[in-house]
């Protein structure tokens, strides 16, 4: 079965034959398997946005393809705009995009478009609406009587709605505070289960990423610099430091402690760090 996305030597250059021209995505290539949860990171500027808009034919490539299912997603128009459903783009702050009188309407934007029958429209509506824990009540007032955290909910169901078989997300959580960040990322999870859809998560938290992602992709300045398991990229910390990156608090913790002596590896998340420290009371090393 072939990869539900691939990227084969992508190259993006804006503005080619100015005094501008920049390249953002310079020979990017990598496959996702259906079902992944796969963070994104790299410093600002880096391409990762730039990639995302690509993922579901926002932006077309200058050079490299881009194939949904093993077809290239600029095949033909019709293919073009069924990628566009198919694959859910969540941008950075998209409660600035909310417009509708009502959150219903907002998350019935997407499958209208869709040209879905009204029973089909209501029953994704509502069961978006459960994803990220909006109610019945919340459905009938008007986005902009809603907190923050209320109205990023409202938009990232109204992507979830055309029931995408990927997700990305740009930054979802930036922005919020604690409780609101760990809802968002549990309201993701809830509807990656649900559907086996494919999570692509941009984010610049790296304890985020090390909880939640399954495999990581780095990027550093147009390039696709690291692929790999959290424990494979985070244990390269001084690369991605290097980078102008950051590394999860509690692994920054552990190579501290590593300098001073005590015998601990790098952990990038705290059930490790609590399974690490238990060791080294017993005596025993983290492995």
């Amino acid at each position: 079965m072939a990869p539900i996305l691939q990227v084969k030597d992508l190259q993006h250059i804006y503005s080619i034959g100015t005094p501008f021209e920049h390249t953002a995505l310079d020979c990017i290539s990598f496959s996702v398997e259906k079902g992944e949860y796969i963070g994104v990171i790299g410093h600002t500027g880096s391409g990762k946005s730039t990639l995302m808009q690509h993922l579901n034919g926002l932006l077309k490539p200058t050079a490299g393809t881009v194939l949904l299912d093993g077809k290239d997603i600029w095949s033909d128009k019709a293919f073009t705009r069924q990628c566009r459903f198919r694959v859910g783009l969540v941008f950075q702050y998209p409660e600035y995009q909310l417009f509708e009188e009502t959150v219903y309407k907002d998350i019935a934007f997407g499958p209208k478009n869709m040209g879905l029958a009204a029973e089909e429209i209501d029953r994704r509506v509502r069961q978006a609406a459960g994803f990220v824990g909006i109610t019945e009540e919340q459905l009938q007032s008007s986005p902009f009587d809603l907190s923050g955290g209320q109205k990023r909910r409202v938009a990232i169901a109204g992507v979830i709605a055309m029931e995408p078989e990927v997700l990305i997300l740009d930054e979802p959580t930036a922005g919020l505070d604690p409780e609101g960040r760990e809802e968002i990322l549990a309201n993701i999870e809830s509807y990656r289960k649900a559907q086996n859809a494919t999570i692509m998560m941009v984010t610049h938290s790296m304890s985020d990423v090390a909880r939640m992602a399954q495999r990581l992709l780095v990027f550093s300045n147009g390039e696709l610099m690291m692929d790999g398991t959290p424990k494979e990229v985070f244990s390269r910390a001084q690369e991605l430091l290097d980078m102008g990156l950051d590394i999860p608090e509690v692994t920054r913790v552990f190579l501290r402690l590593h300098e001073l002596g005590l015998p601990v590896e790098p952990v990038y998340t705290m059930e490790q760090a609590v399974e690490a420290l238990k060791g080294l009371k017993e005596g025993n090393a983290y492995a």
